[in-house]
């Protein structure tokens, strides 16, 4: 039997990746008691007042159909969220509410790319982005995201990929995962870039309000001259500790927006209006939860700098946002997956290998930032144990 070429540009981009968070989870539910510092799930529930709208909105019957751009309540409120933010008009007509941030990138990228043309992307990324891009026929064209720059995305670095098939260039800021933010003066560089070869510019912001104390977010739609190429998605999966309800949204031109519309309700057809209530909610108050994970995040991130830098040659990056820490390990001779793989049998401490997010990420690895203060140090205390003997046996 025949089937579609898009399985086989995705049959090694799907959960294999995860492969490491699945087993230590496994060995979670067998007995084991495991570290787990694999995903960025966040470290409170999701606030009690949204879980009420939700289920106020369906003990009042919001439980038919919607539309497909989106319950009108919820653009609406998405709508004045980023004029509010942006100090510029932004329509109902630019927005489009999607389950989960994850889906409007798979939208954003359908509606803008195919077979033939380039996405470039930082170097390393997050996981599921090789996914986004391969599944429209485009090619990945990975830009180096260096750590002598904080791993923030270079201009320079960009412009010595570009080539006449280049149609995307595609950000994540702040970053996974490596917690870099763009700065204003980067976006203006790479703007000048884009608005030259006539790219457009995605950047994925899930991660904007969990920016640490004394880090300024800037987004491209902040910069007036890459409003008519900049779209961007974003969800209340981080923000507001509600991963599981799939809320997103994108934001974009108002073409872009007509464009992509008809595709989101091929996909889908609209979201479920008892979680589109809940959003509405959601977008139009400060987040009760945001800023204390950022705090937390950020003291745990100081934590692993302090006990894990230059310990058996390891070095830290410490993050400026989002919920991950980086570990470079390639002092222990080993590789991010092999040095994983052994910390997880022999300490039962479960993080990601950094071969999972790029291959510039090789003997690297990402740490979680979720768990409680006390995990957290005696994390820290394996992993420096595990990092000693590799190297004793290396020596």
């Amino acid at each position: 039997m025949r089937y579609a070429s898009v399985t086989e540009r995705l049959k090694h981009l799907g959960s294999a990746k995860w492969d490491l968070h699945f087993r230590a989870r496994a060995l979670a539910a067998a007995g084991r008691d495991i570290l787990e510092f694999t995903i960025g799930e966040p470290d409170v529930p999701t606030p009690a007042a949204l879980i009420e709208a939700t289920t106020a909105a369906m003990n009042a019957g919001r439980t038919g159909y919607s539309n497909g751009r989106g319950e009108p309540g919820t653009v609406a409120a998405v709508a004045r969220r980023y004029a509010a933010r942006r100090g510029r008009p932004i329509g109902t007509d630019q927005v489009v509410c999607i389950p989960g941030t994850q889906t409007a990138l798979y939208g954003i990228l359908r509606t803008l790319v195919e077979p033939g043309d380039e996405v470039l992307l930082g170097d390393p990324y997050y996981a599921t982005y090789e996914g986004l891009i391969a599944q429209t026929g485009a090619s990945l064209v990975p830009v180096p995201l260096r750590p002598e720059h904080g791993f923030r995305l270079q201009a320079a670095d960009v412009a010595a990929r570009i080539t006449p098939r280049s149609r995307v260039l595609f950000l994540n800021t702040p970053h996974n995962p490596t917690g870099a933010v763009l700065r204003r003066a980067d976006l203006a560089a790479l703007g000048e870039i884009a608005r030259a070869h006539d790219l457009w510019i995605v950047s994925d912001e899930v991660y904007e309000e969990l920016v640490f104390p004394g880090v300024a977010f800037t987004s491209p739609l902040d910069l007036p001259e890459l409003a008519d190429r900049s779209v961007v998605a974003a969800s209340i999966s981080k923000s507001h500790a509600a991963p599981g309800f799939r809320s997103g949204w994108v934001v974009g031109p108002t073409e872009f927006i007509s464009r992509m519309l008809p595709l989101a309700e091929t996909m889908l057809f609209g979201a479920q209006p008892f979680i589109a209530d809940m959003t509405a909610l959601a977008v139009s108050e400060p987040s009760p939860v945001a800023a204390g994970m950022a705090d937390r995040f950020a003291r745990r991130a100081a934590m692993f700098l302090d006990g894990l830098d230059g310990v058996a040659g390891m070095r830290v990056h410490h993050p400026e946002a989002g919920m991950f820490t980086l570990l470079d390990v390639r002092a222990t001779g080993l590789s991010g997956e092999a040095f994983a793989n052994s910390l997880l049998e022999e300490h039962s401490v479960a993080v990601m290998p950094g071969e999972s997010f790029g291959g510039s990420l090789g003997g690297w690895l990402r740490v979680s930032l979720t768990q409680s203060d006390d995990r957290t140090a005696e994390a820290i205390r394996r992993i420096a144990a595990h990092a000693a003997r590799l190297q004793g046996h290396a020596a």
